[in-house]
């Protein structure tokens, strides 16, 4: 496979990739997406921190444990969903991606929404809702807002969030987060037929 070209297998894994070099400096690991390839709810985060970085997997620190907490609460399992990031290495010191390391790593995110095709893209944080809305995002203002954008060739809803890890660092944000994921679930119709809310793993990253 070219280095050019997006992993299309069924695992949808980016297996190798060198255009950062930066975060190929940084990285431990790249840091997969994880979910059923055929989720109907997709939340796409910024990048990975220290945790994903050391573990290999997205949101696995405290403001994962949020997510999870809020996805049982709307009835969700974390099997129910596919958990991304806009880009798949850790920058360094945990810094925002450039604007030239997010274009790097664009065609592995769109292959992932294309291969997916879901019903509904949950951005948390500024990073991604920017990102994906190619605008600026007052986040905060914004949590709750649902929009249709172009991704991967089609339009598709997309749901804004803050982060998880808002909610740490400002408890006020924690209800309004909560009622976000509770409105994920039932956008996406996932709320109507979820299981018992399981006992995934928990996940990190910033916002």
């Amino acid at each position: 496979m070219s280095e050019d070209q997006p992993s299309l297998d069924e695992h949808l894994a980016v297996g190798t990739c060198e255009r950062c070099p930066a975060l190929v400096a940084s990285r431990t690991q790249i840091v997969e997406g994880v979910g059923p390839v055929d989720a109907d709810l997709l939340f796409v985060g910024e990048g990975p921190g220290a945790s994903e970085d050391e573990q290999g997997e997205p949101f696995v620190g405290r403001s994962g444990d949020v997510l999870d907490e809020a996805l049982r609460d709307a009835g969700l399992a974390r099997a129910d969903v596919r958990i991304t990031n806009c880009v798949r290495c850790r920058p360094p010191d945990n810094r925002d991606p450039t604007a030239e390391e997010l274009t790097n790593c664009r065609g592995y995110l769109e292959a992932e929404v294309d291969r997916l095709d879901p019903t509904l893209v949950v951005t948390l944080g500024k990073v991604p809702s920017e990102h994906l809305l190619d605008r600026s995002v007052a986040i905060t203002a914004e949590s709750g807002d649902v929009e249709d954008v172009r991704i991967a060739g089609a339009s598709r809803r997309v749901l804004l969030s803050v982060h998880p890890a808002a909610t740490l660092y400002d408890r006020s944000q924690r209800a309004g987060f909560f009622e976000t994921i509770a409105m994920a679930a039932e956008l996406s119709g996932l709320g109507e037929r979820s299981g018992d809310g399981g006992d995934g793993q928990s996940r990190l990253g910033e916002f």
